[in-house]
């Protein structure tokens, strides 16, 4: 592209450039991620300061670079932005700013750069929004966990909770039973019944003990042909999630949080841990915010109910 374009986007990282000058990571609808040069942005009263920060959304008129070396890709420039939007809210609450950071460092790690990416940018949006809406007596760590789930079925990478990864057969917490779990696997994608799990593990072992008693005897002049064996793998159970817990992260996949039962109740702390191993996994990288949600809500334990 050779012709100053525009594009609608939300800031989600920036880097100091020279005395200056910033480079601002932006989310926009129409040509996906972009890395540009906000000039003279750290000087003071630019009109590019407050239109640079986190979480701001601008009109942007953008400004292809040019670069001085070949074959290496040069860094646009912002030309003119307006802003249209701001979350005032996120940046005057610690644990509302630290989820804010974490969802972007997830879309950070699923946008596209060249490609629209309007679902992810209207998604994201609805979730900061919300977040900057919670009163304090409400949960941000509930909102966090929907909104990180959210964006990995978006991603189409979310955890499979209404059914079992192995038999595919639906999971129904049993409310007569105060002792009810349920595995939860990383590698396998979702959540596995224990019962299959545990069929599973002894079949896997009958079959690998047979294998090693064919394998003994492939040498014998008696045996004259090859046995196969396809043994299925064994997920490893990350978790075992109790009846409210599944509960919890079935209900993630609702619309709206306030369907979620007990929104305020500390399970969620468990239940974020796990969608973000999941997603740390699933993503290939960690989550750096994630240390922030983990220092606040410890410190600050009457936060979350």
């Amino acid at each position: 592209m050779t012709r100053t374009y525009q594009a609608t986007g939300i800031n989600l990282k920036s880097q100091a450039l020279g005395e200056t000058d910033k480079i601002i990571t932006i989310l926009t609808k129409e040509m996906g991620l972009i890395r540009a040069i906000a000039p003279g942005s750290r000087k003071h009263n630019s009109q590019l300061g407050g239109r640079s920060a986190m979480f701001v959304v601008n009109e942007l008129l953008i400004s292809p670079g040019k670069s001085s070396q070949p074959g290496k890709p040069s860094l646009a420039r912002i030309a003119q932005a307006e802003i249209i939007k701001t979350y005032p809210g996120l940046s005057k609450d610690l644990g509302k700013l630290a989820a804010s950071q974490y969802l972007a460092e997830i879309v950070l790690c699923q946008a596209l750069s060249d490609y629209p990416q309007e679902e992810l940018y209207e998604l994201l949006n609805e979730h900061l929004q919300r977040l900057e809406a919670l009163p304090k007596s409400t949960s941000v760590v509930a909102h966090l966990a929907q909104g990180v789930f959210h964006l990995l079925a978006l991603a189409g990478i979310a955890p499979q909770v209404q059914f079992c990864c192995l038999t595919q057969h639906p999971l129904s917490p049993d409310s007569h039973n105060p002792n009810w779990q349920v595995g939860f696997s990383i590698t396998a994608g979702g959540a596995v019944c224990l019962q299959a799990w545990e069929q599973l593990r002894k079949r896997t072992e009958q079959q690998t003990q047979a294998q090693d008693h064919y394998s003994e005897m492939e040498n014998s002049p008696e045996l004259n042909y090859e046995r196969v064996f396809h043994l299925q793998d064994l997920p490893k159970i990350s978790h075992r999630l109790d009846r409210k817990e599944l509960k919890m992260l079935q209900y993630l996949s609702q619309p709206e949080i306030m369907q979620i039962e007990a929104a305020a109740n500390s399970g969620w702390l468990t239940v974020e841990q796990i969608l973000r191993q999941y997603a740390q996994y699933h993503l290939g990288r960690p989550i750096r915010s994630a240390t922030l949600i983990d220092s606040y809500f410890a410190a600050n334990h009457d936060a979350i109910v």
